[in-house]
């Protein structure tokens, strides 16, 4: 059978698209190329090169926040993709099991085993020895009061108001929310604090439907260090894993905590 005109057309990328995919998946040809070209094309012109030209995110900060989106997504596809990108960039096996426990308490467990499976399989096919080297440091005896000293660390004041506010049949959701979220996962070492509460934000609006949870950890991160330029620029770089309508509400919720000037 003679090629048609449509299966001949030649891809268009910029030098730009092709040099940022490559850094990521060296001589690697998506399966999309073949079959959905001018999505390629569009796509790839768009996130590899004008998106990626907004702001001056590093590229490993970038792929981390990208894994979490995805989890937060339940873009299993994507994430092995980026898992895989992350480890050709050196980000290290122990930071990405990291963002994979760091998602637990916002996304459940229920949607992120999957992805903690899918991990371990690209792992080992890495010869990558599991399980990896322990992060914790805390225990069931003190979970809860570490916990509870990085939540006033990151959100101050709040979390006083919080326990005051809370009535006695839901105190104990505060409790767990310091002695479990902040406690058993915040207090690991493999990523500092400032990283957790960017990751955090990246899954948050990447969910969706959570934006009052948005905007207490848009002012986690600004506690932190994480200024409005940096969540701006984060919000951008996940624009085409997140799309317009999930974008357009976290930067809503920028702009309601943070004025623009």
């Amino acid at each position: 059978m003679k090629p048609s005109k449509k299966q001949n057309k030649k891809i268009r990328l910029t030098d730009l698209a092709i040099k940022n995919h490559e850094e990521l998946w060296q001589n690697y040809t998506s399966k999309a190329m073949h079959t959905d070209p001018e999505l390629i094309e569009v796509f790839d012109n768009f996130a590899f090169d004008e998106v990626i030209s907004y702001g001056d995110l590093d590229t490993k900060i970038r792929v981390l926040m990208i894994i979490g989106s995805t989890i937060a997504s339940q873009a299993i596809t994507e994430y092995k993709m980026y898992l895989n990108a992350g480890l050709n960039i050196g980000i290290t096996p122990i930071e990405l099991k990291e963002i994979l426990y760091q998602s637990i308490p916002y996304v459940g467990i229920s949607k992120v085993i999957d992805f903690i499976y899918a991990a371990n399989d690209i792992l080992i096919e890495r010869n990558i020895e599991l399980p990896l080297e322990g992060q914790s440091t805390t225990t069931v005896e003190t979970h809860f009061e570490k916990g509870l000293a990085i939540q006033k660390l990151i959100f101050g004041d709040m979390i006083d108001k919080m326990y005051l506010e809370a009535p006695d049949n839901q105190i104990h959701i505060q409790k767990y929310l310091s002695a479990n979220c902040f406690g058993d996962f915040y207090t690991r070492t493999g990523l500092d604090i400032k990283t957790r509460e960017l990751l955090t934000y990246s899954m948050l609006i990447s969910m969706g439907g959570t934006e009052e949870q948005v905007k207490g950890h848009i002012l986690g991160n600004i506690n932190v260090g994480n200024d409005k330029e940096t969540l701006l620029n984060v919000t951008t770089q996940l624009l085409p894993y997140i799309g317009y309508p999930r974008t357009l509400n976290a930067i809503k919720c920028l702009n309601e905590v943070i004025k623009e000037k």
